[in-house]
C-alpha cells in the first residue's frame, strides 16, 4: 500500500533549504520516491497552516518512507530543512476504497 510523505511548512532560511534541496532530492530516487507535490503557495481552506509551502512525496510502501527517512543519507540533511523551516510533517497510508 502507498504512503506519503506530507510537509507542510514556512521557510525561513531559503539559503540552507536550498542546500537542504540539492542534498535531500538525489535521496528520492535512491529510495525509489516519486516527488508528487512541490508547491510554494498552497492555499490554506480551513484551520492554520504553519505556511504555503507543500510538499508531498510518494513511496512503495509506509515501510519504504521510514526506511527513506532514516537512512544515514536523508539524515545527513534533514536537519538543514528543521532549521530552515517551521512546519510539520506527516506519513500517512493510501487506503484502497475499492
Amino acid at each position: 500500500m502507498a504512503a506519503y510523505f506530507i510537509a507542510q511548512y514556512q521557510v525561513n532560511d531559503a539559503a540552507l533549504y536550498a542546500e537542504y534541496g540539492a542534498g535531500a532530492g538525489p535521496t528520492l530516487a535512491k529510495y525509489g520516491a516519486e516527488l508528487v507535490v512541490l508547491d510554494v503557495a498552497a492555499e490554506t481552506m480551513e484551520g492554520e497552516a504553519p505556511g504555503a509551502q507543500t510538499v508531498i512525496i510518494k513511496f512503495e510502501s509506509t515501510e519504504a518512507a521510514k526506511t527513506w527517512y532514516h537512512s544515514e543519507d536523508y539524515q545527513a540533511v534533514v536537519s538543514k530543512r528543521l532549521a530552515a523551516t517551521n512546519g510539520y510533517a506527516v506519513l500517512s497510508q493510501s487506503m484502497n476504497l475499492g
